[in-house]
């Protein structure tokens, strides 16, 4: 087949893949930049609880935590994460958003990301802040001194990932990364895990251990 006769094939059947539902696509995402921690914090619309409470509530006032999440999108869903501080009650209350997407609030540059790299953003996507779209979730709790750390990380990764392809390096592999950063045994393919696969396996790689101690791990 024609070079340009694969490339009509490829986008073809990258649209049919987000046609059943273009509203759940990537939208364009909220980046800030890199704060010293306590960072200021973007402010979810309802607490959400983790998939396993080990701890009482009174433990977990003021922690500090990474929540790695899966959700509902166009095809095959998407992967990010939450970070931040639980307030005095235990409960998610503010929140930063970090996850790789297509830059633009646009399905092309999602159909041709199947293609070739595309320009990416690094923030918050439409859902991400939807318990209503949540498919799974793996949430780790850190110190204030790891915390900072980990932060730094994951704030440097959302400044140096400009591009985003399906095959190459997608929303998994920018978790896998930062996971991975945390000490965490991370799946194999993680480029090419469904996002609510990987969030499961990542779990169940880890023993479903919730403290997290970047000395004990590096």
């Amino acid at each position: 087949m024609p070079r340009l006769e694969c490339i009509a094939a490829g986008l073809c059947l990258a649209a049919m893949l987000i046609a059943p539902d273009a509203r759940a696509a990537p939208v364009r995402g909220d980046h800030r930049e890199a704060r010293a921690i306590p960072a200021k914090l973007a402010e979810s619309p309802a607490p959400a609880a983790p998939a396993v409470q080990a701890h009482p509530a009174s433990k977990l006032a003021g922690r500090y935590f990474v929540d790695f999440r899966a959700r509902t999108a166009a095809s095959y869903g998407h992967a990010f994460l939450w970070y931040g501080r639980l307030n005095a009650q235990g409960k998610v209350g503010l929140i930063e958003v970090a996850g790789l997407h297509p830059a633009s609030d646009s399905p092309v540059p999602y159909i041709l990301g199947h293609i070739f790299p595309v320009p990416a953003e690094t923030g918050k996507s439409y859902g991400d802040l939807d318990d209503q779209y949540l498919t799974a979730n793996y949430r780790v709790y850190l110190s204030e001194a790891d915390a900072k750390q980990v932060f730094a990380y994951i704030r440097h990764k959302q400044e140096t990932s400009p591009l985003w392809m399906a095959s190459l390096y997608n929303c998994t592999a920018f978790l896998a990364d930062i996971a991975a950063y945390m000490g965490l045994r991370t799946p194999p393919g993680a480029t090419w895990m469904y996002p609510e696969d990987f969030i499961n396996n990542l779990r169940d790689l880890n023993g479903g251990r919730q403290e997290i101690s970047l000395a004990a791990n590096h």
